[in-house]
């Protein structure tokens, strides 16, 4: 299925764990620390340096692009390390994560309650990531280099639906999603 950012009630609604995504638009890139600075900024009441409402981060650190493309190889960090953030940003607005392995309960009723969806990314495979993103730039933290927020334009990104706003998950439901050994 394709899908262009930001998404909407019903494209979230016709999400299922185990769907194959193209995802097109505009994601923002945050690991671990960057979303510390994020919240620092949040407690102080200060502004964001992205629109948090329906945005969709990628917990990934890109590498510097090689001549002639946008981003260098821009493969996934793994996600467990942002439950402490993730349901707050949830909370407020935020449209979604990519990522990869499986998020925290407390995550996963976030993404329930606020209808928002996770999309899995292939570990290792970082360059046919960084192949899909048409523009990056640096917008926060740069002294955090790969690991500050970068904005993306990303086309036909390819993720698999991890966890939907129902609450099911592809690291849950295995029984549905890849084939039984009998």
């Amino acid at each position: 299925m394709k899908l262009t950012l930001p998404l909407t009630a019903e494209d979230v609604s016709r999400l299922h764990a185990g769907d194959p995504v193209l995802l097109s638009g505009t994601i923002y890139t945050a690991r671990d620390c960057a979303h510390r600075r994020i919240f620092e900024l949040l407690d102080r009441g200060e502004p964001l340096p992205f629109p948090l409402k329906d945005s969709v981060i990628y917990y990934a650190g890109p590498c510097p692009a090689p001549e002639g493309k946008a981003c260098g190889s821009c493969g996934p960090t793994t996600s467990a390390r942002m439950n402490s953030f993730a349901p707050r940003l949830l909370d407020l607005g935020l449209g979604g994560m990519i990522g990869k392995g499986e998020m925290s309960e407390e995550t996963v009723q976030a993404l329930v309650r606020n209808g928002r969806v996770y999309f899995a990314a292939i570990g290792g495979a970082g360059a046919a990531y960084g192949n899909a993103v048409r523009s990056a730039e640096c917008i926060a933290f740069p002294d955090l280099l790969s690991e500050a927020v970068y904005r993306m334009e990303v086309e036909d990104f390819p993720l698999v639906v991890a966890i939907d706003s129902y609450g099911e998950s592809v690291y849950r439901r295995k029984d549905k999603i890849l084939p039984k050994n009998d």
